[in-house]
This record gives C-alpha cells, structure tokens and sequence, in this order.
C-alpha cells in the first residue's frame, strides 16, 4: 500500500489522483474531511481506507506490514495559524513518528516541506540541506518555522549517519496552484482567488509597490503548476536510489502582473487591473521575490519540464475552475 497523508488536501488529492492513474488502488489517504465539500476532491478516487490522523499509530500497528512509501503532506499550512502547539503537533511531531516509523520497517518517505522556511531569504533560495546551511535560515511564521524545524532534524540525522528510510526526500514548495484547493478558502492561489472578479467583469487587485526598484505589480513569485510537483514526486516513486532536500518550483520567477494577464486572457477577457496599498501589518515582510534554485533536483536526474506559466494558467482555468466539474 501507499499512504498519502494530506490525502484529501490540495497537493495530496492531486498525487492520489496521478497514482491511481497509474494503475494503483491500494491507497491509503490519511486526512480529516470536515463538514464542507473537501471530501469532493477524493470523490472520483478508488481508496483502500481514509485514516484520520489521531488513528493513523494503531492502523500502521495493525496493517504497516502492507505499506511500501509514504508522501507525508499532511499538514497545517496556514501562514496565519498562530497556536504554535498545534503547529508543532501537526508539522513537526508526527513528522517525526513518521520518520521513525519508516526507518524501523524499511518504507521509503517522501515529505512536504515548503519555500515558507527560506523566511526573507536574504541569501536566496538555495536547498542546501546541509545543518549548517539550514541553521542559517530565518523562517518567518510558526508555519515555516515547524517545516523547518523538521528539515533540521532530518539534516542532524543524517549527518550523523543514524539509520533513515531507505530513501527519503523532502520537497520545498514554492507557490503551487491547480485543482482541487477550494477547500483552502483565503489561503488558495492567486490564481483561483482572482478569478471570480474577473468573470464578474471586475478589475483584478494586486499590491502596489512599496520598493523603488520594483514597478506596481512587479513583484515575483516561483509559481509552479500542481501537475509538476506531483510529476516530480512520481519520479521519486520510480527512482528509490534518489533521497535528499529539494526546491520545488520551476526556477523562474514571473510577476503578479504576468500572472493577472494570463488569468484575463484565459477567462478571455482584457486585462483590467487595479493596484492597492500592501497592508501596513505585513508590509515589512513582504516578499518581493522568490525563485526556486532547481540545480539539484536536476543533478539528481530529474529530466521532466515544467509547466510555462501562461499554460499552467490556461489549465487550472478553463478545464477547471470554469467547468461545471472544477474537482480533478
């Protein structure tokens, strides 16, 4: 079996989807559904069970002898989550079980970390995962701190040559969009928050610049297209000598105004833009520019080629969020 933590989630719902297209149905999701519709991005999949997390020790007590990997993406992801404790309880601590529990039955790992741990990334976005090159780090909320927190450890064990899972590997998200995040309501993509005001006719709003080197709308991002970050974890799948930390991302970094003409023209309206002051309590921390260094997943052997923006737009846009079915 393979259990897919998170399963139900955004990223997770995505992988779960791509693996029984390829033909498995012994899939475990490991998620809470509660009471909305996020049980929609699981409806159309063939599972084996749907374990919620609080049960998922003594399911593996009982059935671990079946499992042969594990994606942990389960998560609490909120960049505005405050209570830290539940944070750690969800991010870190049962990162760590599951780490341990894989090392001991010999089941490969692969994990969700995130760009989120880079915090203000005043040396850029290098996935050095080294202990000294991670201690160097400043994430910037208790959401990139824990996925942090768990790269570090994963690092010192490593490092120290403790045992590990027979492969392991963790993934540093950059700014992923596609189906199936509905769910996440004001913590989805741009993409999908922009949307319903440009087929409304409304202008879409993005942040003034606060910066003088950066035009209003300037600002860039990593965003990378949901179908590549579960191509590079099928790859995984297929390749169980691979093992270590990864950027996410596509390696290019384009602006929120690229992002805005591309949802206007797959909506296929002309671009009408409106720009806004960035809000006073974050705009210390904004981040003007993030972009994924790629160099070691792809001398790791990676070969796939990502999505282009423009096209990734077009996808998410017209074969989801306007069809009368927008669930993968």
């Amino acid at each position: 079996m393979i259990i897919v933590t998170g399963g139900a989630g955004f990223i997770g719902s995505n992988l779960t989807a791509a693996l029984e297209a390829a033909g498995r149905s012994d899939l475990v999701v490991v998620d809470r559904l509660g009471t909305d519709d996020k049980w929609r991005n699981l409806a159309k999949r063939e599972l084996a069970a749907i374990v919620p997390p609080e049960d998922l020790p003594a399911w593996l007590a009982r059935h671990g002898d079946t499992v042969s990997m594990v994606f942990h993406l389960g998560a609490i992801s909120s960049t505005t989550e405050r209570d830290a404790d539940l944070i750690i309880a969800s991010n870190f601590t049962l990162s760590l079980f599951l780490w341990d529990w894989c090392t001991a039955h010999g089941v490969r790992f692969v994990y969700a970390s995130s760009a989120a741990t880079y915090g203000g990334a005043a040396d850029g976005f290098d996935d050095d995962g080294s202990p000294a090159a991670l201690a160097a780090l400043r994430p910037l909320n208790p959401y990139g701190w824990s996925k942090h927190l768990f790269d570090r450890r994963v690092a010192r064990l490593v490092a120290e040559g403790r045992p590990t899972p027979p492969q392991w590997a963790g993934l540093k998200f950059f700014n992923v969009y596609g189906p199936n995040e509905a769910h996440k309501g004001g913590m989805s993509s741009v993409v999908a928050q922009m949307l319903p005001r440009v087929v409304a006719g409304e202008p879409a709003r993005l942040f003034r610049s606060h910066r003088p080197d950066y035009a209003d709308g300037g600002q860039r991002r990593d965003f990378v297209h949901v179908d590549d970050c579960v191509a590079v974890m099928l790859w995984l799948h297929e390749r169980p000598d691979v093992s270590g930390l990864f950027n996410l991302g596509t390696g290019q970094a384009r602006s929120f105004l690229d992002l805005a003409t591309a949802v206007f023209r797959a909506a296929g309206q002309p671009p009408r833009i409106e720009y806004v002051d960035t809000p006073v309590e974050i705009r210390d921390r904004y981040q003007y520019f993030t972009q994924a260094r790629m160099d070691r997943l792809r001398a790791a052997g990676y070969p796939g080629q990502f999505v282009p923006l423009e096209e990734g737009v077009r996808r998410y846009v017209q074969d989801f969020l306007l069809a009368p079915d927008p669930y993968r």
